[in-house]
């Protein structure tokens, strides 16, 4: 009798723990998310729908800017998740290499700019703790992730583009005659 008793009050708990998380998430990141997707809308709706349009259209036509300078921006302007979602604006072939190049800016740049991933911070404090015990500047490692993930992220997101070129090849999808101009 006493194993029923406490598998049930084991199995409450597990419902306690997953009601306190929710409640963590609609008290912390819903809130934020929310804000920063008015926030997001909000400038895109000042500065006009057809000019972000416009410049997704000018930066889809370099994957320089496509997959190094957008996503880039994107992650240092809004953060994670909000930088994932200006990928809104690209033709659908470039989304997927787009959300590669912009995840992964939101992980590598965060020794230098904590806010782009504040829940990912103590990972980078971790390594720099390291660092410091060693007598070292933690700012240079920042420095290093931002520089190696500039580089990296882009070519992740062109090699993204890569693969998807294939699978949509593989699959038999075709673009329209617009998709292909961008």
């Amino acid at each position: 009798m006493d194993a029923i008793v406490y598998f049930a009050k084991g199995f409450m708990y597990l419902f306690e723990v997953g009601g306190n998380t929710f409640v963590s998430w609609v008290t912390g990141i819903i809130p934020k998310v929310l804000l920063l997707l008015v926030f997001m809308n909000s400038i895109i709706a000042f500065i006009g729908q057809d000019k972000v349009d416009r410049f997704a259209k000018f930066a889809s036509k370099n994957v320089i800017l496509a997959y190094g300078v957008l996503p880039f921006l994107s992650a240092f302007m809004l953060g994670n998740p909000m930088a994932l979602s200006m990928g809104k604006f690209l033709p659908e072939r470039m989304k997927p290499s787009y959300y590669a190049s912009a995840s992964y800016h939101c992980h590598t740049n965060s020794g230098i700019f904590p806010h782009i991933n504040v829940g990912e911070i103590f990972i980078y404090l971790g390594i720099a703790n390291g660092i410091t015990t060693l007598g070292l500047d933690p700012t240079a490692l920042g420095l290093r992730y931002l520089l190696v993930g500039l580089v990296m992220n882009f070519f992740a997101g062109w090699v993204t583009d890569f693969t998807t070129k294939i699978v949509m090849r593989q699959q038999g999808i075709q673009l329209s005659n617009q998709l292909k101009a961008n």
